[in-house]
């Protein structure tokens, strides 16, 4: 497991925007990483290991990265930057009978990121013990239920929600601790545990959101 390391370790070193080489580089690094995540898990990732998969001198990983997690946290950005991407893509109005429409929609464009992506997996829901890289993902909810909050009162008249209690980022982790479990348990994510995982998410913003809400005019 790689070793933790101050906060200020755990971005790329330079605070510049980087030149067009310097932008090849880095997603040469972090393609590289994404691979070895993907078939090894955290446990198998070290800056050397990803310097002899990319096949580049160490200095160059650290060059730009100072640390294991640093890289983890930049693949965890680019994760939740599909997420975010997933709710910008376009919604048919016209066929949202209720909320819960909509609310699956969202979360199976979540789900097929997942789906599809072992490296997204091995971030956000395998239990890996790095509190940097799980601190990061909460800000990232944080965000992403934000945006996701936008969405649901683009198209519905939403209920004023509590001020001390984030319900869409809370709806969001807690449909992820079952996906997590089937990764755990199975390896994937099973089509029982997506439903499972999606029902959780649903029971959860109905605790806060009544069955019916008006929805919005043609948008």
């Amino acid at each position: 497991m790689p070793s933790m390391t101050k906060p200020d370790d755990q971005k790329p070193v330079s605070g510049r925007r980087p030149r067009a080489s310097s932008q090849a580089r880095i997603a040469q690094i972090l393609a590289a990483a994404r691979e070895l995540l993907a078939g090894q898990g955290v446990a198998g990732l070290s800056i050397y290991s990803v310097a002899e998969h990319a096949r580049i001198p160490p200095s160059s990983v650290y060059h730009f990265f100072a640390s294991v997690p640093a890289l983890l946290n930049a693949l965890t950005a680019d994760v939740h930057a599909a997420f975010r991407a997933s709710l910008a893509e376009p919604v048919d109005h016209d066929r949202l009978g209720c909320w819960r429409d909509l609310s699956r929609l969202v979360e199976q464009r979540m789900l097929a990121i997942y789906q599809h992506d072992a490296a997204a997996r091995q971030l956000i829901l395998a239990q890996h013990g790095l509190s940097e890289v799980t601190q990061a993902d909460h800000q990232h909810d944080i965000e992403l239920a934000g945006l996701m909050q936008v969405l649901f009162e683009r198209h519905f008249e939403l209920p004023i929600l509590p001020r001390d209690v984030d319900v869409f980022a809370l709806a969001l982790e807690l449909g992820d601790r079952v996906y997590a479990r089937s990764v755990h348990l199975h390896g994937s994510i099973t089509p029982r545990m997506a439903e499972e995982g999606m029902r959780v998410f649903d029971a959860y913003l109905a605790l806060y959101l009544p069955p019916y809400l008006p929805k919005r005019a043609q948008i």
